[in-house]
């Protein structure tokens, strides 16, 4: 049995990673602020499997509350970091915002470890960090240097700071850059959700762009194996921080997403079309051989099997 905290608890990936941490007998620490990007109650009833387990504990707080945050760690407990301001496009309009949450909200994380003497962290990074300029597929080597939105900027930002805290703080650390997360639980303003819900209404979907914009979509439970490998990952060795992709290794269209949406669902959409959006990319695509030689972790779920349990989750839903 490990102990384990992972921040961002009532998240979409984090709500996922505590149940599997739990269903493998380790005792987890829930920190959750409920940032209002979207409803509390969506976040609560991400949290209401959990909450019934004895194995779980929750402290609502803000990790930028390094003091209170180290209160609850030790030299034993794995940090999974999956707390973030999220949302490439809203980060555009506050970019103060997104650097406090992100990069001074990972410092924070970083700092209140050392205090405690804590030495395992996962961290949730983001493809959103390649940017445009990056050879598909994308590997973790490529410079990133080139982010389209100040979400991408500070997840990167994120990921040098623990690069430099590493070696300095004890750390044995991973980025785990995350390729376009979809399933059940999935955050209301992704694509694949808010799509759906207004095909379910009668509304129109607007596609930005030309649709030959692609996404490499990564279910949820093969990300929840990649962050439970790399917890094991840190386990073991000297100081280091590793940058490892989990992606499901095919970027699928904009124009073919939406079918299989309407496929798996049952809903006819009714399409409008916009201009390009700003911070929007036009591809990701993941590299996954570094996740497979140091984790030996691949994507085992396809895209239209994922899509099959999503649309059997949302169709459970209110807003159906």
């Amino acid at each position: 049995m490990s102990r384990v905290l992972v921040t961002g608890a009532a998240g979409f990936i984090g709500s996922h990673l505590v149940e599997a941490l739990l269903a493998r007998g380790d005792a987890v620490t829930g920190v959750d602020s409920f940032d209002p990007f979207y409803p509390r109650a969506v976040k609560e009833a991400n949290l209401a499997a959990a909450r019934r387990h004895p194995g779980f504990e929750f402290r609502e707080l803000d990790v930028l509350d390094e003091a209170r945050l180290a209160a609850l760690l030790g030299p034993e407990v794995v940090v999974v970091h999956l707390a973030a301001k999220a949302g490439v496009r809203p980060s555009l309009a506050d970019p103060a915002a997104y650097a406090r949450a992100n990069v001074e909200g990972t410092a924070a994380v970083a700092g209140a470890m050392r205090r405690a003497g804590a030495r395992r962290l996962v961290f949730g990074s983001s493809s959103s960090v390649y940017g445009d300029d990056t050879p598909a597929p994308f590997p973790e080597d490529a410079p990133a240097i080139r982010p389209l939105s100040p979400y991408g900027a500070t997840k990167r930002a994120a990921e040098l700071l623990l690069e430099s805290l590493a070696p300095v703080a004890g750390l044995r650390a991973v980025s785990l850059r995350f390729f376009t997360v979809y399933g059940p639980r999935q955050r209301p303003d992704l694509a694949i959700h808010a799509f759906a819900r207004r095909m379910a209404r009668g509304e129109p979907v607007t596609l930005f762009g030309d649709g030959t914009t692609a996404r490499d979509y990564t279910y949820c439970d093969d990300v929840v194996r990649g962050v439970l490998a790399a917890v094991e990952w840190t386990a073991e060795g000297p100081p280091a921080h590793a940058i490892v992709n989990l992606g499901g290794r095919r970027a699928v269209p904009l124009v073919e997403m939406v079918e299989a949406v309407a496929r798996a669902t049952g809903f006819t959409p009714r399409l409008e079309w916009g201009p390009p959006q700003p911070g929007d990319v036009r591809l990701t695509a993941a590299d996954t051989t570094l996740a497979e030689r140091l984790f030996g972790w691949r994507p085992e779920v396809g895209f239209e099997e994922g899509m099959r349990r999503f649309a059997a989750w949302f169709r459970e839903q209110p807003c159906t």
